[in-house]
């Protein structure tokens, strides 16, 4: 079954299919509390139980393989801006005012973030498998022993940091003293963990503090953001040139430019890998949001119609996510309609001004409402959250009015997101157009503070798959604006036949 947004879900489907009095299993270690909660009450309804101590497909499972052994490395500065010291001691500010005395992280990009980290264990992502338990006088982090040498052992040791083997995480918390406050985010933790703990220890639920510490970037990060879309707009400018002087006159397909576009950006300084597998869609496969072209199943990239290309980069300073339509051939009046109305709904949010705290879900409307006037929608959200040198989707806050408008989606100051509206016309083509921008002050008025977003992605938007006269004054302006900012800013990275492809497709309407 598909799972799509406000569709049962396999805990709903379970709740309705498992026969009266009978057992579910499912190991504990994996499944989060929330949702082990959750299926709980379900399975209740029938007379159900659900079993979360046995691993049944363990016990199967011949051949398993091993955790990963990449090893850990530091995020140094300059472009770590905050001591991992100066980290924990906000989160311990943060327990402190939830009344908690310990706390158990399990996500990977919290504690990479935490304690100013990085790994390769999860493609795309640079974190690395590991738990964290902090309490106001120490902090334990579980990791593999291999994983870490010695010389960074002594590094986190004089930041009052210990480093024990990944395993040892269940036995910890059993020794979290009787009668303690532990802070964890029923979410974010597994049921199988937390069955460690000591019967009269007490759960102070809620969003990991470092979650939306790691959201908003500060000034210095954003410095070095800015730096990393400049390299990145600049490897995409050599991309596009090349690619436009090599159609028509050499096999492409979709596999060679993600090959073409990944060895551009692996030029640029302080570039670690891509922050996602690349996603280079021609017509029909662009319908499929997140179509992945493979050697047994691609397509050639000749005739008319729209390739959508949706890449991006990690980068020691920033890691970037960007969504282009680039035209082949000559594209249909309907395909330029659709690429009209998609960039008149990235420009109607990316202009939006907005109170200070507004449930990001709230925002999704702007950017739709000038493709819904015509009667057309996609079926994604609009925008998420992206990490500094991170996971390239991260929370708290999402664009996306199919989510839960709940309180730590609250917009504020040095959250990046993207906005990414779309439309997608199954067999046909789709259509996506996509920048990142930041949160930042817009002013304060007698009904309270205020926000805006500052665009930060930098690369030229195709003006040939547009209809110009169905932008507004207002509409055209900020494309010219955003152009002549592009070409001021990538100008200097440039030179060549890419300086001469940023100078033509940055020209004003």
């Amino acid at each position: 079954m598909k799972l799509l947004p406000g569709k049962p879900g396999a805990l709903e489907w379970l709740g309705e299919h498992v026969e009266p009095n009978g057992n579910v299993a499912v190991d504990g270690a994996v499944m989060a509390l929330a949702s082990a909660r959750q299926l709980a009450e379900r399975l209740k309804v029938r007379g159900a139980r659900l079993i979360t101590d046995q691993d049944l497909l363990g016990q199967v499972w011949s051949g398993r393989p091993a955790l990963p052994a990449n090893p850990v490395y530091q995020h140094l500065g300059p472009h770590a801006t905050v001591s991992r010291a100066d980290k924990l001691a906000q989160l311990r500010q943060g327990m402190q005012a939830k009344g908690a005395d310990w706390h158990f992280i399990a996500t990977l990009d919290d504690i990479a973030w935490l304690f100013n980290l990085r790994g390769s264990d999860v493609s795309y992502n640079p974190v690395f498998l590991a738990f964290a338990l902090i309490s106001q006088q120490h902090a334990i982090l579980f990791v593999g022993q291999d994983k870490v040498d010695e010389h960074l052992r002594r590094v986190l040791a004089v930041d009052g940091i210990e480093v024990r083997d990944y395993s040892e995480a269940g036995q910890a918390l059993a020794g979290v003293p009787a009668g303690s406050r532990l802070l964890v985010d029923p979410a974010r933790v597994t049921c199988g963990l937390l069955d460690n703990l000591q019967a009269d220890a007490v759960l102070v639920e809620g969003l990991n503090p470092t979650t939306l510490s790691k959201s908003c970037k500060g000034d210095d990060d954003l410095v070095h953001i800015r730096q990393v879309m400049e390299q990145d707009g600049a490897a995409l400018c050599e991309f596009f040139a090349w690619f436009e002087a090599s159609l028509g006159r050499e096999v492409i397909t979709e596999l060679t430019v993600d090959e073409q576009l990944s060895a551009a950006r692996a030029r640029r300084p302080n570039f670690v890998s891509l922050s996602f597998s690349t996603i280079a869609a021609f017509n029909a496969n662009g319908a499929m949001p997140h179509y992945r072209a493979t050697e047994q199943s691609h397509a050639h990239i000749e005739g008319d119609g729209l390739l959508l290309i949706d890449s991006g980069g990690q980068y020691l300073g920033g890691t970037t996510d960007i969504t282009r339509m680039v035209p082949v051939g000559i594209p249909s009046q309907a395909q330029k309609e659709d690429c009209t109305r998609v960039l008149k709904g990235m420009i109607a949010l990316s202009r939006a001004t907005f109170p200070r705290g507004v449930l990001s879900p709230l925002l999704d409307a702007i950017a739709r409402a000038p493709i819904w006037a015509d009667q057309v929608d996609y079926g994604h959200g609009t925008g998420h959250g992206v990490g500094y040198f991170m996971n390239v989707h991260e929370g708290p806050q999402v664009i996306a009015y199919q989510a839960a408008a709940a309180p730590q989606t609250a917009m504020q100051a040095g959250m990046i997101s993207s906005i990414e509206p779309g439309t997608y016309r199954p067999g046909q083509w789709g259509v996506r157009i996509e920048n990142l921008v930041v949160n930042r002050e817009a002013g304060k008025s007698v009904f309270g503070d205020f926000l805006c977003f500052e665009t930060l992605t930098l690369c030229p938007i195709d003006t040939r798959c547009l209809l110009p006269e169905r932008l507004s004054i207002e509409e055209v302006t900020w494309l010219n604006q955003y152009h002549a900012t592009v070409r001021e800013r990538l100008a200097p990275w440039l030179m060549g036949d890419a300086l001469a492809w940023l100078h033509t497709r940055t020209a004003p309407l």
